[in-house]
């Protein structure tokens, strides 16, 4: 059971209106991936952002922590707290795949 529940989202834009509806990431390895940006929301106090992988190598979307810097760059963050992903995943489905 997911801590979060749909009546608490607020659907944003933040990385859409930043980055445009692709985004470039990079991995520890230097190799770049592009990402369509499918839905963002607000939970609890914190951001999320739902990415594809563009070149279809993936069925499922991966989901990132949206923070900013201290100069006001937004930043997606991979979510590493196995509670927090498993929330928020849950969430994400509960959103997509209503009962």
């Amino acid at each position: 059971m997911t801590e979060f529940s749909a009546d608490q989202v607020v659907w944003t834009s933040r990385v859409s209106d930043h980055f445009g509806p692709v985004v470039e990431l990079r991995d520890d390895a230097g190799d770049v991936s592009y990402y369509s940006v499918e839905k963002e929301f607000d939970v609890a106090g914190s951001s999320y952002a739902v990415l594809r992988q563009e070149d279809g190598s993936s069925e499922e979307p991966e989901i990132f922590k949206i923070a900013t810097t201290a100069d006001g760059t937004l930043e997606l963050i991979t979510i590493d707290d196995d509670e927090e992903w498993e929330n928020v995943s849950e969430l994400y489905d509960e959103l997509t795949f209503p009962e």
